[in-house]
Parts: structure tokens; sequence; C-alpha cells
């Protein structure tokens, strides 16, 4: 499948009612860089996926050249996810699409919102993920090895390295653990300044 996703992305869902309750689950940058407008926005998980610094960027936080490694989500039975849900209103999915096209689809899940007081509400929402089928995808590696690769990428949107601790701080202020995240942060902060770490490969 073509890492452009746009298209195929457009043409899915078009028949979205005026009327519909649409919610839009973040688990990457979807959670901290929220550049579209929303109705409502509520502390939510999904469960049966894990998070995954697997997919290539092309056009965010790297370059087609040289990808950087941004989060999809794997299948992991018993696993939760955590992060936002947003509200939205169907004319948000032109920017969306553009915004996720490196290879992300859009797909329906299950998800659970999380009120201040801790109550708990099931929706059907729309996620963004990008499989293992997409042309950008990198797959698995040891998180050392993802770790220096996400040290020396950067790209239009800014340094790879950007991505990683703002996903981090975002998900320590919800009060979400991610061990995946947070041993790549570790990594990060404690290495990256070492110029063997950011070149060896």
């Amino acid at each position: 499948m073509s890492a452009n996703t746009f298209e195929i992305n457009q043409a899915t869902h078009q028949g979205f009612n005026e009327n519909d309750e649409i919610w839009l689950f973040g688990y990457g940058s979807l959670i901290y860089k929220v550049d579209f407008p929303f109705i409502k926005k509520s502390k939510a998980y999904i469960t049966g996926w894990q998070r995954r610094f697997w997919q290539g960027s092309h056009d965010h936080r790297g370059t087609p050249d040289n990808p950087g490694r941004v989060v999809t989500l794997i299948e992991a039975e018993g696993s939760r996810c955590d992060g936002m849900a947003y509200k939205v209103t169907p004319q948000e999915f032109i920017h969306l699409d553009e915004r996720e096209k490196n290879g992300y689809l859009r797909h329906q899940v299950s998800l659970t919102l999380v009120d201040e007081q801790g109550q708990e509400r099931h929706k059907t929402g729309l996620i963004y993920i990008a499989d293992q089928t997409n042309a950008a995808f990198l797959g698995e590696a040891d998180e050392q090895v993802i770790a220096q690769h996400i040290a020396r990428s950067k790209g239009p949107s800014g340094e790879n390295t950007e991505y990683l601790l703002k996903l981090a701080d975002s998900l320590r202020a919800l009060g979400a653990h991610d061990e995946h995240v947070f041993e790549l942060e570790r990594l990060i902060l404690n290495k990256a300044g070492d110029s063997g770490f950011i070149a060896d490969n």
C-alpha cells in the first residue's frame, strides 16, 4: 500500500451524518498537538492494542530519504492504550486525513471515555492506524536501535526526539504508563548527548 493514504481515507466514511456523534481517539501527537477544532475532549483508552515506534515518518519527523520513527498501534491481547478522545465534526477529517496521510488509515474502534471523576462511558470512535502493509512501515527493532534512530532524525515538523519527549510528557500528565515510550525516553535523555550513541548503527 502507498505511504500516502489521503485519497483512501477521504473515500472512507464519506457519508458522515451531521447529527452523528464522532469521537476521534489520539494516542500519539494527537494527544499534544491539537491543531483542529473540537466540540469536547476527554481522557480515553482502548484495549487490545499497544503503542509502538514502528512507523516511519517521511513528512513530519523525517524525510523520504531519512524517515524518522513515530508511533502506530499493534494488536496485543490484554493491553491497554491510553490517550485523548475528541468529539469532532465530519469537516475536520479533510485536515486530519492530510495530517495523517503517511501510511495511516482510519478505522472504527471501541473506546472508553474517562471523565474528571473517573466515570467511564463506552463509545465507538475513529482512530488512525499504520499497519505493516503500508510502504512507510519500519517494523520492530530493539529499543536501543529505535532510540538511536530517533536521536538522529528530523523533518519539517522538527526533531524526532521532540516528538518522543512530548509524547512521554503528555502520557505522564494523563497519569498513563507506557513502558515502551518511557524506556525510549530514558535512553534518549541518558545517552542522546553521546555522539557514539547517535552515530552507532
